[in-house]
């Protein structure tokens, strides 16, 4: 047994770590805790970023932990009081304060801008950030923007926009503006982000660390993109094992937890700092360069994030490149991610990790981001099961912001496979987008269309064809076996509810396109059946290398069996076996009561008696580049006999995520 530290915001600071003189600080507990130590941290405001120094064992964790869940407040800002109102014409409800430099250290949030690789908007917001009253407020490029406190154009919540800030610097000193309305500032609790972390080492394979009901806020994160040491307010820095549990997880000015990458210095930010690679080639890089940098299943990922509450960061809830292999994600609320507009780059969704090698994403409620779920380059082994999203897409009218993404709920992007989405309740306008191949979606309820169907891959510079070609891996491992292009389909569309749910705002857009709304599998009409596709290799005694090469970068096969579509929803050429009900008008409403939600539809009146088959891996196949099968992280079967709830689905099965009709009435 270890030892177990006490820390108290109201303790004095000469404690000793005992519960009869507590430490004042975390970071004296996080100094001296070794393997199998508790430290026990009694609720307060803890205005520190908390370093771990010593790694625990798989045995022997060091823990962290919250002596009332939530009680103990890790913050990266700092209270700031004594705001003037701001002097000249106009100036109306702006208020100013000054900050001298000295206070940030090496890192001042209000010199540095969110900027950097993959990052699309124009670049004038700072990792510096204003709150009023835990309320982060909207940052403008000038002063006069700030005066005029008008609502951004582009905000998912226009009346939090009209909350406004700006900043300048005089010589040593940061000078602050704000717009805050009707308030009074030096009345209203107001913070400003000062720290770049909350609770991250700051060197790597600092292992089996558990982080436990604390509420973790208002960090000024950098921007986080895959080839550069990722920010988070909390993460494990290239580490492995570590527990992130029953936390709150708030107000990032980038990203909330980070499950990213290591620092490397000849790789980072190589296309803003270089310029003279493109930006997937150094992705490439990084692939390669993170064998060199240890990225083994022996020493890195494995990490567990549960029921942790998400929300409110600008780029993301949960980002990783490499570092979160063979991790789990499960039964967190993630929401409200991205929804300033502020930020904009290809790096932004409630959960948006690179190479998710056997990671299982599950059991979560997601929505109002700007993305539910992104898995980028290799998703190879990745399973997204029994979540719930919805409204992860912009509000009625509002327009795509400048360098902002797309909306959708999964996104999963230059992939080779197997990645499997399967008994998830897909409820927003877009609800798979797939410029990728080996993705299988299995018994989900789907509103919303396919998107970027055999699109979304290549480019065409200088005239030519330039392919994105991306790894895939020795299975369930990181080692890369190989690389490839892009051939698209290698797709299993088994056993879901497809209903039409929303009007289509622009019948001119295709399955190519990246916010197609229409529901249904016709986007794989373009794809050969299995016997179709594997013809030109049985010919003749002898192989034709070169004959074959036509056959060697055409589409690969697709699987469609067992779907049920209403509404309209259009239905796959290939498909045989279906249930298709095209003479009522079905509704599914998702009711929230007292922050339960239900399903409520009419939809299984008119399904009645179809059923389908129990699916298992055996009967999915394997991805075709990989030649794995859609299977465990361990490599047993998954056989699909358990519905959204955990449920026994019994010996056949109803199309969708529900066993039967009557589970509707439990809470989701």
């Amino acid at each position: 047994m270890g030892r177990t530290y006490y820390v108290s915001a109201a303790a004095s600071r000469d404690g000793d770590g005992s519960k009869e003189m507590p430490f004042l600080r975390i970071q004296d507990a996080a100094n001296v805790a070794v393997a199998g130590d508790e430290i026990l941290v009694l609720p307060g405001v803890y205005r520190e970023y908390v370093c771990p120094k010593n790694a625990g064992t798989q045995d022997a964790r060091i823990t962290y932990r919250s002596a009332e869940p939530l009680g103990a407040v890790i913050t990266g800002a700092e209270e700031l009081t004594g705001w003037t109102r701001a002097k000249g014409k106009g100036n109306g409800n702006v208020w100013t304060a000054r900050v001298h430099n000295g206070v940030f250290g090496s890192f001042n949030p209000y010199t540095t801008l969110v900027y950097g690789d993959w990052y699309f908007a124009p670049p004038v917001r700072h990792t510096g950030a204003v709150f009023l009253n835990d309320v982060m407020m909207y940052e403008t490029a000038t002063l006069a923007e700030c005066r005029k406190g008008e609502p951004d154009p582009y905000a998912w919540n226009r009346e939090e926009s009209k909350l406004k800030w700006y900043t300048e610097q005089d010589g040593e000193w940061t000078v602050l503006y704000a717009n805050f309305g009707e308030k009074d500032p030096n009345r209203e609790k107001v913070e400003i982000a000062v720290r770049r972390n909350c609770f991250m080492p700051d060197r790597n394979g600092v292992d089996y660390i558990t982080v436990s009901g604390f509420d973790i806020q208002k960090a000024a994160t950098t921007w986080a993109p895959p080839a550069a040491y990722q920010d988070g307010m909390i993460g494990p820095h290239w580490s492995k094992g570590w527990i992130i549990e029953d936390c709150e997880i708030s107000n990032s000015r980038c990203c909330g937890i980070s499950l990213g990458k290591y620092l490397d210095p000849e790789n980072e930010m190589y296309f803003t700092n270089r310029r003279v690679k493109s930006p997937t080639q150094m992705e490439r890089d990084a692939v390669c360069r993170g064998q060199y940098h240890g990225w083994l299943k022996e020493r890195v990922g494995h990490h567990i994030i549960r029921r942790c509450n998400v929300h409110h960061c600008e780029q993301t809830g949960i980002v990783g490149r490499m570092g979160a292999v063979f991790s789990t994600i499960e039964d967190c609320h993630i929401h409200h991610i991205c929804n300033s507009q502020q930020l904009g780059g290809a790096e932004t969704a409630g959960i948006k990790l690179h190479a998710g090698i056997d990671v299982t994403i599950r059991r979560n409620h997601i929505h109002n981001c700007i993305m539910g779920v992104w898995l980028d380059w290799e998703a190879q082994g990745a399973r997204i099961s029994q979540n719930l999203m919805h409204d992860n897409h912009r509000p009625e009218g509002l327009k795509q912001a400048p360098g902002a993404m797309f909306n959708t709920d999964v996104f999963i992007e230059v992939g080779h496979g197997p990645t499997l989405i399967d008994n998830n309740i897909l409820l927003s306008k877009v609800s798979v987008t797939i410029p990728s191949q080996g993705i299988a979606c299995v018994h989900n309820l789907i509103l919303g269309g396919f998107s970027l169907i055999n699109s979304g891959v290549d480019s065409v510079v200088n005239g030519q064809r330039e392919p994105r070609y991306t790894p895939y891996h020795i299975r369930h491992r990181t080692e890369v076996a190989g690389f490839m292009t892009i051939l698209h389909g290698d797709d299993r569309i088994y056993n879901n509810i497809f209903v039409q749910q929303y009007e289509v705002q622009d019948k001119k857009k295709t399955p190519q396109d990246a916010d197609y709304m229409v529901a249904g599998t016709a986007p794989f009409d373009i794809f050969p059946t299995y016997e179709e596709w594997k013809k030109p290799f049985e010919k003749g005694e002898y192989p034709d290398m070169g004959g074959l090469a036509t056959a060697h970068f055409g589409h690969l096969p697709v699987w469609v069996a067992g779907n049920a579509y209403f509404n309209g929803a259009t239905i796959c050429k290939h498909e045989k076996e279906f249930f298709a009900d095209k003479k009522h008008k079905i509704k599914v409403e998702l009711v929230e009561k007292n922050g339960t939600y239900t399903i409520k539809t009419n939809l299984y009146t008119y399904l009645k008696d179809f059923r389908t088959a129990i699916l298992n891996s055996d009967a999915l196949g394997c991805a075709f580049e990989p030649e794995q099968r859609f299977e465990n992280p361990d490599g047993t079967a998954i056989t699909f006999d358990r519905d959204f709830f955990g449920e026994s689905r019994g010996l056949t099965a109803l199309p969708g995520p529900f066993a039967q009709a009557e589970t509707l009435e439990k809470a989701l």
